[in-house]
């Protein structure tokens, strides 16, 4: 399933994620601690308003012209999963619930590196405008692809992002999934979950339900489309069963 946004009304700007880095002294002053971010992905607290965006339940992406967003769901309208595309280039979303004390980035980074290194492909690490990520170019049946993975810890949660392309290896390719992946706002909910769960992802309400419509359309289509059971013992239609005839008496031996 494929919806295409027009754009929407955030742009990108210049914070530093980093741990130590000028927006984590900025949220350390007291002036500034209720103060909302310059830049995403938000927590549902801090999102800027009077942005379009598509609910998916726990992650809500920003409308950016130019940009699919390609849904993958089951048929109870829970999504399995999210892949933004501009062009030649992709960005797969997933958010997980984190503890309240520390971000787990950093541990998911180690594990996608030996996942990785066991396939026999290295990957680096560099300083993203979101921290540390990772890049690697894996094979694929289409060649040689460039991965880049990107992750933000916030406030019990955590949204991971992987650019595959041109944009994975020169983020300036594709401004648009930059700032689409910038315009992410996570609503983590107060359930309690376990660290690291997936966070559950749905299809709006009227989406799911156009989408249970035309499945159920194409369910009756093919009843309809298939051939009827003759009701004959496995005879063809219109072949006419031979007559079986009664056994002649025997005769009998006189005594």
């Amino acid at each position: 399933m494929i919806f295409s946004r027009r754009r929407g009304g955030s742009g990108r700007h210049a914070r530093d994620e980093r741990p130590g880095g000028p927006a984590d002294v900025a949220r350390d002053s007291p002036a500034e601690e209720n103060a909302a971010p310059e830049r995403g992905p938000y927590d549902s607290s801090e999102a800027p308003e009077g942005v379009q965006r598509l609910d998916l339940g726990s992650l809500h992406i920003p409308a950016v012209e130019g940009v699919e967003v390609r849904v993958q769901a089951n048929p109870d309208g829970s999504v399995q999963q999210v892949v933004l595309v501009d062009g030649g280039n992709a960005l797969q979303l997933a958010v997980f619930a984190a503890p309240r004390s520390e971000g787990i980035w950093a541990e998911f980074r180690e594990e996608i590196r030996t996942s990785l290194f066991n396939d026999g492909v290295a990957a680096q690490e560099s300083d993203g405008e979101h921290g540390v990520e990772l890049r690697a170019r894996v094979r694929t049946p289409e060649g040689l692809t460039d991965l880049r993975f990107v992750g933000v810890d916030g406030p019990r949660w955590m949204v991971r992002g992987i650019f595959q392309g041109p944009v994975a290896a020169d983020p300036g390719v594709s401004d648009r999934l930059t700032r689409a992946f910038e315009g992410l706002v996570v609503d983590r909910g107060g359930e309690a979950k376990p660290v690291r769960e997936p966070l559950p992802l749905r299809l709006p309400r009227e989406v799911a339900e156009q989408q249970a419509a035309q499945q159920e359309a194409a369910q009756q289509q093919a009843a309809q489309q298939q051939p009827a059971t003759p009701a004959t013992n496995g005879a063809a239609p219109g072949d006419q069963q031979p007559h079986k005839r009664k056994p002649s008496p025997r005769p009998r031996r006189a005594d």
